[in-house]
């Protein structure tokens, strides 16, 4: 039977010599925040370190991090942060961990380095990094770790092969197997089959796509979409993708200089990745065809292309606030624009509220759902068969995914002939020990979300969340009543204010003399009673009459002054 982490499990047991735990702390039923720490002989290695974005159902939020806390007493323990690859669900969260101990050493590829390092930079920390390539094997205390060239949507990724003295693990990082990428790197399937003959322990594998059947499409097939939209756009074209989609770019600059439009970055972390890629090589920008987007109106409309932030309803970006009608740029009828990714699970609503936006303004918008203009990242359930069949790892672990997804892959490992009690179905915090072969669960450790509300990080909890939520959806009301505190007689008051829930306050009229029935009785029933008690009978009361009389579940304020 496959191994899930139980309900209640407890904390996990002293780890035994020659045995390597395994603890996912992010990126386990989720997209994003992927995070996982490696111990072995009292040292720790962590792979990835990256963010979640945030839904509707956590209002104020900016990002979600990994929960630190199972580290920060083993800071010191840290030999090495390995990235496997640039993207923020990977990287976004390096620098909250950093801030916690800022010589941790940082290894990953030139791009994904140059990207993290960029973000350091605004955070005033200057990281210890080590670059390192496809083939390379590099020592990091207990750890040795071997990398293996990956096809992704960002350049550079890399897989990791860990070999320890508790076992061997391949961690994939994303990928897909994208046969004719754009920059002509490809996943190292033989690389996978020479680390698979080595022995893989524990297989540790991208799930987004594994509930999806075949083979992913190939990037290629997305320039004859751009090619003929481009052709036909009368106007503006305004195209939206991930800030760090280097191959998305780079084929609406190459589209461009064909259609003979001039292209111009909006966004602050556009403009300063597809810096950093060009810089890099790993951009080939056309000559004269990037402009200021200060410059952009002097230009017709038929010569013009932003490439943008946004394709995920951020309300802050640049895509999100010209359907809001609050940035520089202006979208109008006639203008055409280009959704270029794929929707993350949550962020559906956001997105459709921003194509919405954009129709109302006239625009002509595309997307996945109505042209090829996008392909996934991620391996499907077709290449993932192909990996479990050139690898035959012992135990199988899928990684990156929410449920469904790691369900999917479970039994994709099952069907190619891993023992169904070898396929472990975990959460993040779950603990796993690795030892003779053989990988086990064998408890959990706390691993929450980590807010960041503006300059704040961790301070927002689930509490105040629902809070905000209530207030946004139902109103609050508050009550102030000056009660003498013998008699138990109203003072001043009660004075009802609302908001969000009433047109009028005059509708609590019906209500008051019920709020000066209860505090009297509360007084004099009771000769030792508090501030605190007599607002709670104040809650009761008028909760209990909103919720009859106008259907309604308001944050309630009561405060009662006894004089």
């Amino acid at each position: 039977m496959t191994q899930t982490t139980l309900p209640g499990l407890r904390t996990p047991p002293e780890l035994k010599s020659g045995t390597l735990r395994i603890v996912p702390l992010g990126g386990i039923g989720e997209i994003g925040r992927n995070m996982t720490v490696f111990e072995i002989g009292g040292k720790l290695l962590v792979v990835d370190c990256g963010v979640l974005f945030p839904e509707e159902t956590q209002p104020g939020v900016d990002l979600i991090l990994p929960d630190f806390s199972y580290l920060e007493n083993r800071l010191e323990d840290i030999v090495a942060v390995v990235l496997t690859h640039g993207h923020e669900d990977h990287i976004g969260a390096v620098p909250y961990l950093l801030r916690l101990r800022n010589d941790i050493p940082l290894v990953g590829s030139q791009l994904t380095l140059a990207l993290i390092e960029a973000k350091l930079q605004e955070h005033r920390i200057k990281p210890w990094s080590l670059t390192v390539a496809e083939g390379q094997v590099e020592k990091f205390g207990p750890f040795e770790c071997e990398f293996v060239a990956v096809n992704h949507s960002i350049p550079d990724a890399l897989a990791v092969f860990i070999r320890s003295a508790g076992g061997t693990v391949l961690h994939t990082g994303d990928f897909k197997m994208d046969q004719l990428p754009l920059d002509g790197r490809i996943t190292d399937l033989r690389h996978f089959a020479r680390l698979g003959e080595e022995g893989v322990d524990l297989f540790l594998v991208d799930s987004t796509n594994a509930d999806v059947p075949g083979f992913t499409t190939g990037e290629r097939e997305i320039g004859p979409t751009l090619d003929r939209l481009f052709g036909q756009a009368e106007k503006r074209i305004i195209v939206a993708s991930f800030s760090s989609h280097v191959h998305r770019v780079q084929q609406v600059l190459d589209a461009a200089a064909k259609h003979g439009r001039k292209v111009a970055f909006v966004g602050r972390s556009m403009v300063r990745n597809m810096g950093i890629a060009a810089k890099l090589g790993y951009l080939r920008v056309p000559e004269n065809i990037l402009v200021d987007i200060k410059n952009i109106e002097q230009l017709p409309d038929n010569k013009v292309v932003l490439m943008s932030t946004g394709s995920q309803g951020e309300p802050m970006a640049a895509l999100s606030r010209m359907a809001n009608g609050d940035h520089r740029i202006t979208v109008g009828t006639g203008d055409t624009v280009i959704l270029a990714s794929s929707l993350i699970p949550g962020n559906e609503n956001a997105v459709f509220r921003v194509i919405n936006g954009l129709l109302k303004l006239g625009a002509d918008v595309i997307h996945k759902g109505t042209a090829k203009v996008h392909v996934s990242g991620h391996a499907a359930a077709g290449e993932l068969l192909y990996c479990y069949n050139i690898i035959k790892p012992k135990n199988v672990m899928p990684v990156h995914g929410e449920t469904r997804h790691l369900i999917a892959n479970g039994k994709l490992a099952q069907a190619s002939g891993v023992p169904a009690g070898n396929v472990l179905l975990t959460d993040d915090g779950s603990v796993i020990d690795l030892a003779d072969g053989r990988a086990r669960i064998v408890g959990q450790v706390e691993c929450g979300f980590v807010y960041v509300d503006g300059s704040s990080v961790g301070e927002i909890t689930d509490t105040d969340l629902k809070d905000r939520r209530i207030l946004g959806d139902e109103g609050f009301i508050s009550i102030i009543t000056v009660v003498n505190r013998t008699t138990g007689k109203i003072v001043s008051g009660p004075e009802i204010h609302a908001r969000g829930v009433a047109e009028d306050d005059s509708v609590f009229d019906e209500i008051k003399p019920k709020i000066e029935a209860a505090l009297e009785q509360a007084v004099m029933a009771s000769t030792d009673h508090t501030a605190y008690q007599l607002q709670q009978v104040v809650r009761r009361v008028v909760g209990t009459w909103v919720n009859r009389k106008l259907r309604r579940k308001p944050m309630i304020i009561p405060v009662v002054l006894e004089a």
